[in-house]
């Protein structure tokens, strides 16, 4: 099991801090999901009130294989996005994922957010691969992943919905980082 809890420090960029999930995040978690953009490609999760958000976050912070980040604006700090890390089931490596807010997207942010979680988890993550998976349709999250530079593997099938799996590779990661960082 992976803590990326510990610490607590926020990940910080020239635009965003980005801090562990809590509770204090009900009232954006419950915008967040129940945008257009949540609902068409990753699916309503019924959250429908501040006590179904606040329920919702406590099940992601008591399962160990599940990590969420929020992305927030350095100036006023305003919550605008998430990225996770989850163990799904029905893979064999982690899963990154990231969700923002409309008003946020096409502006840079989620891949600032997501680049920089991802060469924070090298630090603690061993494994060989990261996943990251998406609906066909799901276009700006294509062109994201390939950004990041992962590469699409294979289609499955999970609950009747056919997802599409991305990957890389942890060692094309940190060749990245310190080639970027350099």
């Amino acid at each position: 099991m992976i803590d990326f809890t510990k610490g607590r420090d926020p990940l910080i960029t020239e635009r965003l801090l980005i801090e562990p999930l809590s509770l204090t995040e009900t009232e954006f978690i419950l915008k967040l999901v129940n945008t257009a953009g949540w609902l068409e490609f990753i699916g309503n999760r019924n959250i429908n009130t501040v006590a179904d958000a606040t329920a919702y976050i406590q099940k992601i912070i008591d399962n160990p294989n599940t990590f969420y980040w929020v992305a927030r604006l350095k100036d006023g700090q305003t919550a605008i996005g998430i990225v996770t890390f989850i163990k799904r089931d029905y893979l064999d490596y982690h899963d990154i994922g990231f969700a923002f807010l409309p008003d946020y997207t096409s502006m840079g942010y989620a891949f600032e957010a997501t680049s920089t979680v991802l060469y924070a988890i090298l630090r603690k993550y061993k494994d060989p691969i990261i996943l990251a998976t998406t609906i066909s349709n799901n276009l700006r999250s294509v062109r994201l992943l390939n950004r990041l530079q992962f590469q699409h593997e294979k289609e499955i099938e999970v609950s009747n919905e056919k997802l599409q799996i991305y990957s890389v590779s942890t060692d094309k990661l940190c060749i990245s980082a310190i080639t970027t960082f350099s």
